[in-house]
This record gives C-alpha cells, structure tokens and sequence, in this order.
C-alpha cells in the first residue's frame, strides 16, 4: 500500500493540469475552513478541483505546493486513514521546505472511500499549515455529508452542472460584452443558443450529443443516483416507490406536487408504501442533488409544510427525457433554468401565492438586497398574458412591500406596451448571461 501510494504522489506532484471549461463558482472567503465541493453526480465537481489547482498556480503558489489525490482507484482499495497519515508524512519528507512556509493545498477527491478520513482531515487542518479542498459522491457517502462530516470545519461550495454562461464558454460562443452592447444578430444568435440549452442541458457530456444517446446519457445519470446514492446508501425497502417518485417530478417540472398526491397515486396502481417513507423519499433525492424542491413564501412553518411544494430537476436537460406528453415545454425548461441559476447565486427561493389566489413563480432573496419578485413565461406578446403575469407580480408585491418585481420571457422582443410600473422586463438570455447579479 505505502509503495502505491507514494507512486500517486509522485505522479500527483509530475502531473499536468488537463484542459478544461472555467466554472463561476464562488468561493467562500472565510480562513481555516476546508472547502468540501458538492453537487450531483456527472455535474464537474473533479474538473472544478482541477480549476481550484489552476487558480492557485495562476496566483504563483508553487507546482509542488499543489498535490490532488484521487481516492476512488482499485489499486488502494481498503486504505485506512493511518494510511493518509502516512502519506502526508511522505509528501513533507519529499517537499521539507513547504512545511515550513506552510502554503500547501491538499486536494482530496473521493475522499469518502477512507474509512475515518474525517477525523485525518480534522487532524491534518489542527497540525498543519495547509488548506484543504474536499470532493465525494457514491453510495458510501453523499457530496453534501462530506461537508456535515466535517462538523462544522467545512464550507459547501456547490456545484451544478453547466448554466447558460458556462455553455456558452464551453462551446466557444461566451459574448464579450454584456448584453446591451451586443447586436441584434448577436442577440438572435443568443437566443438561439438559449433554446437549445433549454433542451439539451448543461451536463457537460449531454451538450453535443444525438438526441438517443443524450436520453440514455441523462437517464442513466438518474438510475445511477438513484441506484448507488439513495437505494444502496440508504437501503430502501421499496424502490418500486422511490422510482416511481423520481419519474414523476423530472416529468412534471415546475408543477405543484404533494407527498399525499403521491402517496393517492401510488396506492390507486396497488403500490403499498407509507407517507412517512415518501417523505423520505423525496429528501434522498435533494440530497442526491437530483430534484429541488421550493414552498410557499410563508411566515408560518406549518403553512410551508401543509402547502404542495413546487419540483424541478437540477437540469432541464432531463425534461424531454421524462416528459410523457412527447412535447418539450420550453416554459418549465425556463423556470428550471432561472431556479438552478438562483440557487447558483446563492439566494433563498419559495414561490408566492397571493390572497387572490395568484401565483409568482419565484420570491428570491439573498443577504443585504432588495428581495426579486420574479415571473417566468415564454412570451407576453399577447394582451392577455401580459396582463395575468403582471396582476400576479403587483398582488404579490402587496405581501412583500420592499421587492423589486422583474419579468422574464424567453422571446427577446419587448413588450408592446408599457408595463405597470415598477414591473421591469428583462429578456431571459440577458438574465441568465448576467453574473454581476
């Protein structure tokens, strides 16, 4: 074991960073805490540790200083965390002088196939003058316990799968301006471009794949989750139920859903399964990063629980993959789209039904800012549209005084009329490409 391991740390230190696609992701500023990278499985969490090694080169850290590890490779199957121990010791016996100077970043992906590594990590970060950067998805262990596991000496940094900036960088096609400069042909082609991410998603390998291999791709991305990170994890009982839920909430984005529906549902086709369980259920799959889930915007918890709860998958890409109609609804696909992107920056999301029974899709709301309001549609050209989505917007504006009410529309084209002041349109590509937000 100590021979395989010291082979990776050499390879480790000769290693050459490989290309890849810069993500937005911000970075807690707060000193001595590790950084434990989450998010679902297949969305980039290895490729942003290789960024984290990039960022820190490009900041003049020495190479040495920079040692990723993969612990998810069959030649060190049954490591232990004395093992670790022993490899950091290695690793100062090779590079004495960074001990001292005390600028070494340890980047540990997988790191969850160590039994004890937290205790190691917890260690390491008392005894040592090093930043640490956490990485983990599997059945052993879910991305997001790799952060609770460190008990409060970790922060998450989340990672998503591609947003409409990121795609558009992968494929070469990130403007270099923002929107207002832009042309008109640049508009449409950015538009154009939008359409397509609301169908194909942001999975790096989904991008510029067929139809049928795409569908495949992204349908074993979701057996797998469900397989590995919530059925062997966790040991259901009763996977009947828990496939079943998973089809039915990537098939109906953006719809209102309840765990009594479900539970209706699945006892009216003779599958016998508890609320509780169901409940349970559907908290693996947050956890698994596969669906998000919002309430109602609700001072009172008891209002937010008994209310249906509106679902979305982490990537409209799996849209047309579980949709039953055989249509890809471009409006859900946008609304997922605008809800992962929020989640992005950071802000709390609930949607907001007012006295009059009208709906907002999103009430967003982040540390220091004006709360946004904000309404999703494909288009308002008609009269009639316009007008339901901004009644919606000003009857809501009554529960929440202080928001500031924003309109966002697939079709770039603006409204024909003045909208109701202080209703602002914006189109959804310039909102979307904005990462000053």
């Amino acid at each position: 074991m100590k021979e395989i391991l010291h082979q990776k740390l050499i390879d480790a230190l000769d290693r050459r960073l490989p290309a890849f696609t810069r993500r937005e992701v911000r970075l807690p500023a707060i000193p001595g805490k590790a950084l434990a990278v989450i998010g679902m499985r297949r969305s980039g969490k290895t490729t942003f540790l290789w960024q984290c090694m990039a960022d820190r080169l490009g900041a003049g850290a020495p190479r040495d200083s920079l040692v990723y590890l993969d612990f998810e490779d069959d030649r060190i199957a049954g490591i232990q965390a004395s093992d670790l121990s022993w490899l950091v010791e290695d690793y100062f016996l090779l590079k004495p002088g960074f001990r001292k100077a005390g600028s070494v970043t340890f980047l540990f992906d997988e790191i969850q196939t160590v039994p004890g590594w937290e205790k190691f990590v917890r260690r390491l970060m008392d005894t040592e003058k090093v930043e640490i950067v956490l990485s983990g998805s599997s059945a052993r262990l879910l991305s997001r316990e790799v952060a609770t596991s460190m008990r409060g000496r970790a922060l998450e940094v989340l990672v998503h799968p591609f947003s409409f900036r990121e795609m558009l960088r992968h494929t070469g096609a990130l403007p270099g301006g923002p929107w207002e400069d832009l042309s008109s042909a640049v508009h449409s082609d950015l538009n154009h471009r939008l359409n397509r991410y609301l169908t194909v998603g942001g999975f790096p390998e989904a991008i510029n794949a067929p139809d049928p291999d795409r569908y495949a791709l992204l349908r074993g991305y979701a057996d797998l989750v469900a397989l590995r990170d919530i059925i062997d994890r966790h040991g259901v009982t009763n996977p009947v139920a828990l496939r079943w839920m998973q089809r039915h909430l990537l098939a109906n984005a953006a719809a209102m859903f309840s765990v009594q529906k479900i539970y209706n549902d699945l006892r009216s086709q003779g599958i016998a399964v508890g609320k509780d369980t169901l409940h349970t259920y559907l908290g693996y799959l947050e956890d698994a990063f596969l669906v998000r889930a919002i309430s109602l915007h609700s001072g009172s918890e008891r209002q937010r629980m008994v209310n249906p709860r509106k679902a979305y998958p982490v990537d409209p890409g799996f849209i047309p993959v579980y949709d039953r109609t055989g249509r890809h609804n471009l409006g859900h696909a946008l609304e997922t789209a605008v809800l992962i992107e929020l989640e992005r920056r950071g802000r709390a999301v609930s949607y907001v039904r007012t006295k009059e029974g009208l709906e907002v899709d999103f009430l967003s709301i982040a540390p220091a800012q004006r709360p946004e309001l904000i309404q999703v549609c494909v288009d308002i050209s008609g009269q009639t549209v316009m007008e339901r989505e901004t009644r919606a917007l000003l009857a809501a504006a009554k529960e929440v005084p202080d928001a500031e009410l924003l309109l966002l529309t697939l079709d770039p084209t603006p409204p024909a009329r003045p909208l109701p002041k202080p209703v602002m349109w914006k189109p959804a590509a310039a909102w979307l490409l904005d990462n000053s937000a």
